[in-house]
């Protein structure tokens, strides 16, 4: 029995040690060199090799390094097939630092001030406290709770939407399309977290731009592809939005030349929102694989009829 890593060479490396340390009868190989493809059960990958079950047949799990599974085409893959996404810590913290970032820098007028030093121009504007922001955070998954418990504790006013109902202490809860045009009027600072689904592609568009108060502001650390950019550049130009942060684009990096590069409201970050920690994923990785060993339920089992 074997498991294959496909992915950086470095974590591959941390990942080795940490198996050879911490389950030692479990072969551990680095892709290409699986050995003998029959006995690999189990791949960690953020994109698996093409026609999957011709080359790995008894393939038991597929899991991804990230945290998301869109990268994955789920209607090639087999259909007993289990896909995973990664839950881990370090992960987690990485995200919950990156909105608290982000939402700090919007509400303390980070882009303004740094447009208006570009410009040599020295102008204090009103500073109000956390509470008086709202912030709304549209995915309240494992990601999504974590952030909204760090920005509950910077004072902000949270809310949070999606597909189901989800309770979280302190936090105004919305579910559902029926809910969302509620959810967003009472938005300042709109963070999106969601899953990328056929149902969320495009979610980031004008409509939901338009229902937000003016001159919010928008933080998309989820994908690229959740997001009309021709919505995007329309709001920010016609004062509907007055910033965004965007850690994600569709293609990653953009094209030279790109209308996101030089825009003056907008920040961009380079897909660095969070990662995966090597040392703990690996722990994380180890867990599920003793728990699926017992017959448990897996950390991040992905319902693929919902893509994620």
């Amino acid at each position: 029995m074997a498991f294959v890593y496909k992915g950086e060479p470095r974590r591959g490396a941390i990942w080795a040690a940490q198996f050879a340390q911490k389950m030692p009868q479990l072969a551990f190989r680095t892709w290409p060199d699986i050995g003998d493809a029959s006995q690999v059960r189990f791949l960690a990958a953020w994109q698996p090799p093409e026609r999957i079950a011709e080359a790995l047949p008894n393939l038991e799990i597929l899991f991804s390094v990230g945290a998301g599974v869109d990268q994955f085409d789920l209607s090639g893959l087999p259909g007993q097939l289990r896909v995973v996404r990664m839950v881990e810590p370090g992960l987690v913290t990485c995200m919950t630092e990156y909105v608290a970032w982000a939402a700090l820098s919007l509400h303390r007028e980070a882009p303004l001030y740094l447009r208006q030093q570009r410009g040599s121009e020295w102008k204090e504007h009103p500073v109000r406290p956390a509470s008086t922001r709202r912030v709304g955070v549209m995915g309240m998954g494992t990601l999504g709770r974590a952030a909204l418990a760090q920005l509950r504790q910077l004072g902000f006013d949270c809310a949070g939407w999606n597909r189901s109902r989800r309770n979280e202490p302190g936090v105004r809860c919305y579910a559902g399309k029926a809910e969302l045009k509620e959810f967003l009027a009472r938005t300042d600072i709109l963070v999106c977290l969601l899953p990328l689904t056929a149902e969320t592609r495009g979610i980031l568009e004008r409509r939901v731009f338009d229902a937000l108060p003016e001159g919010a502001a928008l933080i998309n650390a989820g994908r690229g592809g959740h997001l009309v950019e021709a919505d995007l550049l329309a709001a920010l130009d016609g004062g509907r939005l007055s910033a965004a942060i965007l850690d994600v684009c569709e293609p990653e990096p953009l094209p030279r030349g790109h209308a996101f590069w030089d825009h003056p409201r907008i920040w961009l970050t380079p897909h660095v929102a969070s990662a995966t920690q090597a040392e703990s994923a690996a722990d994380a990785l180890l867990d599920n694989l003793r728990r699926h060993e017992a017959g448990l339920p897996l950390e991040g089992l992905v319902d693929r009829s919902r893509g994620y």
